[in-house]
């Protein structure tokens, strides 16, 4: 234990331990910056998807909103071709 101590006391060693210790500390930093822009493009993404089931299901409720209330109201728009 004691040549360990002995080699990080030196002068290379220690330079050569803090470059080690910032390239890690810069890749840990990309890896994470990484993650970061996937999870927010599949954030993106999911508010997309929503944004389209939420159009498609109001105009699903406006054509709803317009149907015919009974059979003779539907025989009424086919003969006057509104339908």
């Amino acid at each position: 234990m004691a040549w360990i101590t002995a080699i990080l006391a030196s002068g290379p060693a220690r330079k050569a331990l803090g470059l080690l210790l910032a390239a890690i500390t810069i890749a840990l930093f990309l890896l994470n910056l990484r993650r970061a822009g996937e999870r927010a493009g599949r954030l993106a993404e999911r508010l997309s998807t929503s944004e389209k089931t939420h159009d498609i299901q109001r105009k699903m409720l406006e054509a709803a909103s317009r149907r015919p209330a009974d059979r003779d109201a539907l025989a009424e728009r086919l003969r006057d071709g509104r339908f």
